[in-house]
């Protein structure tokens, strides 16, 4: 039986666990910030029991990883899989993608917190032709002329485009108001939807604007709001805060029928379950819907909640579907991979679209691939209640 090789390189630790397997079919690089430097002193653990936010996340995915991993493993998959932490000090991304053991990569997949952290990791696979499969937010970090740099999680603009095909399918008669908070990336986003709004062939949406400052006062929100219609409030802004004081306001005063649309960033969006949030109807885009309740769902559940004593978040599925859906693939496909990637034969949990873009009609290649399957989820008290 072949045995899948891992090399877990937990950069400054020197960590490894290695199989026997002479020549792997796969050979995958992964990437996720866990600030191990920050967690360990002379490979002394120094947090306790305190772990600081800022590592949950990335160490969420790594333990994604590792489970797919365990079933890769259990299926005798012929592959090699490497984790770097993209947070380490002494080995920068840089130096890691000096090492030798990077030689003949099928696939790299990453988990980003940092646009700076892009560029070199998408220079690195456009050179060697391997394709880089983005994860998360921030995705693309300006990004261009790459054919091999793949966004799961599309760009802002993707999104926006959808939010606005699904009010003009399902809320177009409604009392539509765009909140606007100052500032540049949401000047950014209103955009998009000004630029729909011009360019759709339907009738345009009828939306309100209505300009709020951080500390905004109720009767600043609830004058655009009409007592006799549904109203739509779209939250064109990637500030948390500011997101959760326009439910929270919207929450004490139920005399208005209201639903928000939320941005992409909101499914991390802890706060939606606090008490002074309830009543508001949530709905937010997303290339991710993870089924806890299907036979899948519930072995990783199990099989986490057995090792930690928690529950896995979102970041524990994303590790454990990247790993074994695209290195599936790569096994599959080989040097045809790049050409494959909405292939469904190893599907989990969600369904990938994934498609060139250029920027310009004129370009030769695409400037990215990019996932436009995207799913919209319905949150009320912080708990999913739909997803179409």
């Amino acid at each position: 039986m072949r045995l899948l090789i891992l090399l877990i390189v937990f950069c400054g630790l020197g960590f490894s666990i290695s199989g026997n397997a002479q020549h792997p079919v796969a050979k995958v690089a992964v990437f996720a910030p866990i600030y191990m430097d920050s967690a360990f002193s002379d490979n002394n653990y120094k947090l306790g029991n305190n772990i600081s936010k800022n590592i949950l996340p990335g160490l969420d995915f790594y333990n994604g990883v590792m489970l797919a991993v365990d079933s890769l493993n259990a299926e005798g998959v012929n592959a090699e899989v490497f984790f770097y932490d993209t947070k380490s000090s002494s080995e920068p991304i840089q130096k890691i993608l000096e090492k030798p053991e990077l030689a003949g990569l099928s696939l790299i997949i990453a988990f980003f917190n940092n646009r700076t952290e892009i560029n070199p990791l998408a220079d690195f696979a456009a050179i060697h032709q391997i394709p880089l499969i983005s994860e998360t937010y921030p995705n693309d970090g300006g990004v261009t002329e790459n054919p091999y740099f793949v966004l799961i999680n599309p760009t802002l603009k993707t999104h926006a485009d959808a939010i606005y095909k699904y009010l003009q399918k399902n809320n177009a008669t409604n009392n539509i108001v765009w909140v606007k908070r100052k500032g540049a990336m949401e000047d950014m986003i209103q955009s998009y939807f000004v630029e729909n709004n011009k360019k759709t062939p339907a009738l345009p949406l009828r939306m309100k604007t209505v300009e709020l400052i951080d500390s905004f006062s109720t009767a600043d929100l609830l004058s655009s709001l009409d007592s006799n219609r549904q109203n739509i409030i779209i939250c064109g802004t990637l500030n948390e805060p500011f997101s959760i004081s326009i439910i929270k306001t919207l929450s004490a005063n139920k005399d208005y029928t209201t639903q928000v649309i939320g941005m992409p960033t909101w499914d991390g969006l802890k706060d939606l379950t606090k008490p002074e949030l309830k009543g508001v109807d949530v709905i937010y885009s997303s290339p991710y819907n993870y089924s806890r309740t299907d036979k899948l769902g519930l072995t990783i559940t199990t099989k986490y909640r057995n090792k930690f004593l928690s529950r896995p978040s979102d970041q524990v599925f994303k590790g454990y579907e990247s790993v074994y859906h695209f290195t599936k693939l790569a096994i599959k496909h080989q040097a045809n991979l790049i050409h494959n990637l909405s292939d469904k034969s190893f599907k989990l949990f969600n369904d990938f679209d994934i498609q060139p873009v250029k920027l310009k009609k004129e370009s030769l290649q695409p400037d990215y691939l990019e996932n436009r399957k995207l799913y919209f989820i319905k949150k009320v008290d912080g708990q999913i209640k739909s997803v179409i």
